[in-house]
């Protein structure tokens, strides 16, 4: 694979606990991931919204026509986007779900070797297979830049905003917190990237809508038993 990650593949690789191989987020995983995608394809000037366009899921995202993208998940995501116009929070869920980005990523993260599957029996029986990280370079080179913006105060370029925007609004930024300790100071200046960009602000509703019906399941579920 010749091409450079993409902002989703970057953002998975924050997401990734090197040591348990779990996904911070997990649950809401496809909100995030499919505004990554988003993002991308608005720096690619590929999807463009109106401040005054807005429905109940969000701000109205319109395709903007182009050439086919090389990158065949941007490309899929992008004819995806062509297909009509919706609100965001409804495309972000097509865009995660529809695409198969949770397992696409891990896929190309593997092939990358970045990440690596190991395949062991459990009681000498059941094979299972578990994802763990392999070559972290990467990784470090990324916290590095995210760690510069939020512990030191640089600016960050595109790229390193969007990401910390995205953990931001998906709530998984303090899982970093063993390499970016978690602060005031660090909450504020991810927060304000973060209302700086449409796409993360669609995730963090998405988030917060989706943790509040369950929440609300559970509490109707209690109520019955009881």
């Amino acid at each position: 694979m010749r091409e450079n990650p993409l902002i989703v593949e970057d953002l998975m690789l924050l997401m990734f606990d090197d040591e348990s191989g779990a996904i911070a987020g997990a649950g809401t995983l496809y909100y995030t991931l499919g505004g990554a995608v988003l993002v991308e394809l608005a720096q690619a000037g590929r999807v463009r919204v109106d401040a005054h366009d807005r429905t109940l899921n969000g701000l109205r995202v319109h395709s903007v026509a182009g050439e086919p993208l090389s990158d065949p998940v941007l490309r899929a995501a992008g004819e995806k986007t062509a297909e009509r116009v919706r609100g965001v929070q409804t495309l972000l869920i097509e865009l995660g779900t529809g695409l198969r980005l949770r397992e696409t990523v891990l896929d190309r993260l593997v092939e990358r070797g970045m990440l690596r599957r190991e395949s062991k029996r459990r009681w000498g029986v059941f094979r299972t297979t578990a994802t763990r990280a392999a070559d972290t370079r990467h990784k470090e080179a990324l916290v590095k830049r995210v760690r510069a913006v939020l512990i030191d105060g640089e600016e960050p370029d595109d790229r390193t905003a969007a990401l910390i925007a995205l953990l931001s609004a998906s709530g998984t930024l303090p899982s970093l917190h063993r390499v970016i300790p978690w602060s005031g100071a660090v909450h504020t200046r991810a927060k304000r990237l973060e209302q700086a960009s449409w796409s993360a602000a669609a995730v963090n509703t998405a988030v917060l809508r989706t943790v509040a019906a369950a929440a609300a399941g559970a509490g109707t579920a209690a109520a019955v038993t009881s």
